[in-house]
């Protein structure tokens, strides 16, 4: 059993859509972020940087906070989603880290300046809008002539689709990036991701295009 602890976000997202992808049996603690809840002791033991997700893994007694290490995590321990030869794997690795160190910061950051606080900081919308845009022509072209980010479906694919998912937010029409649109609207379908979405709770349908 794995206990999880997360949110209603993307990063907390990614996690309980690999836990389900994997099939393999977890408790979800609800964290929420908008309470302060991720400032709790009891939190803090497993993720010292106060950020969801986090896991331990009551098999191994193993304890990890971020999100990428997690997933890197599950998917060595089960054999899955992460490919063993070489090339493979660092290819699959090179586009989690580009998740993790682009889409997942600017992205958020679109998230906070165009969704959450327009016309407060012009200067930093169109920046963030922009990076958004220079981001989805980057996935789109990746994902011309291949299905899906690094060969088979895997954990790169389930660390950026629950950001995408947020196209709304950031201003993004995908029409724009017909092969982006897709590779969500595949991965939406996919009865794991939908169950992995709603975890710790349902907020809202997938967004559709």
């Amino acid at each position: 059993m794995i206990d999880l602890w997360t949110w209603t976000t993307p990063n907390g997202r990614k996690v309980s859509i690999l836990l389900e992808e994997l099939s393999l049996p977890y408790r979800a603690h609800a964290v929420d972020i908008t309470q302060g809840e991720q400032f709790e002791p009891a939190f803090l033991a497993v993720s010292p940087n106060n950020k969801i997700p986090a896991i331990r893994d009551n098999e191994t007694g193993i304890a990890l906070m971020e999100s990428g290490a997690i997933m890197v995590y599950l998917a060595e321990k089960s054999g899955r989603f992460l490919p063993s030869d070489l090339e493979g794997r660092h290819r699959a690795l090179e586009w989690l880290m580009w998740q993790m160190g682009g889409i997942g910061p600017m992205l958020g950051q679109a998230h906070h300046f165009l969704h959450f606080n327009p016309g407060k900081a012009p200067y930093a919308e169109e920046r963030f809008h922009g990076e958004a845009q220079r981001l989805y022509g980057v996935l789109d072209r990746r994902l011309d002539e291949r299905a899906y980010l690094a060969g088979d479906y895997g954990i790169a694919d389930m660390a950026t689709w629950p950001w995408i998912s947020r196209f709304e937010w950031q201003r993004i029409d995908l029409n724009d990036y017909p092969n982006v649109k897709r590779w969500y609207k595949e991965i939406a379908a996919r009865s794991a991701v939908q169950r992995g979405y709603h975890c710790p709770k349902e907020v809202n349908a997938i967004p559709q295009p």
